[in-house]
């Protein structure tokens, strides 16, 4: 099989996933209102549901709108993961606007393989497969769901598609809190997912939602808006 024949069966097998978006059980539906350096920016709408005859996938869909130097970007994500570890199985992003790309990434054997395409032209790149592999987008709050059974000091592989990132985060302690979501107070757990300078801040409500997600380094903090009333 030739190389382009086998992109294509490839991005055959990741897109299936999707008609079973329309179905399914939903795990969880919301909205966050995101800021960056205590300015708001943009929201994200997101829908999780688990899908298959079996239910035996995760599929993930979102749509983050944020205002970049005066102009809209709005990012698509559409993951597949496996239930219960969230493990990825096949992701596919669209961003319109600043930065405009559509990328593809499928599964094969021991790597991930992804079609990128952007203004600049077309790109095939490749990552390390392994059995604890996550997507965590940059800017998408919801992805983090995928992280809500990892134990303190357990380690996830991480891939990062927009910005061919691929790192090791660790989880650690699980830190039981209030925090206020609009006027309510309610009960999270929060948990640090780091990487060296790289640190993730999660809190999870009991249900193993995600309430609020925050990245000191780049100020970015994504707050649930859905859950308040």
């Amino acid at each position: 099989m030739n190389k382009r024949a086998a992109r294509i069966l490839g991005l055959a097998m990741a897109l299936a996933a999707a008609p079973a978006v329309a179905q399914g059980i939903v795990v969880d539906r919301g909205q966050f209102v995101i800021t960056v350096e205590g300015r708001i920016t943009g929201n994200e709408d997101f829908v999780i549901r688990r899908a298959g005859r079996g239910r035996e996938q995760m599929i993930a869909r979102g749509v983050v709108v944020l205002d970049v130097g005066g102009r809209k970007q709005e990012i698509r994500p559409l993951l597949s993961a496996t239930p219960t570890v969230g493990v990825a199985n096949s992701y596919e992003v669209t961003v319109t606007g600043p930065g405009a790309l559509d990328l593809r990434l499928w599964r094969a054997g021991r790597r991930y393989r992804a079609t990128i395409r952007s203004e600049i032209g077309e790109e095939d790149r490749e990552f390390q497969a392994r059995s604890d592999t996550r997507v965590l987008e940059q800017g998408v709050a919801h992805h983090y769901f995928f992280l809500r059974n990892q134990r303190e000091g357990q380690s996830a592989h991480v891939l990062e598609p927009r910005t061919r990132r691929q790192l090791t985060l660790v989880a650690g302690p699980r830190i039981d809190e209030e925090i206020q979501v609009g006027p309510n107070i309610v009960a999270a757990r929060r948990v640090e997912f780091g990487s060296g300078n790289d640190r993730r801040i999660v809190w999870y409500d009991r249900q193993g939602r995600v309430l609020r997600v925050e990245v000191p380094a780049t100020g970015y903090l994504a707050e649930r808006t859905d859950l308040v009333g």
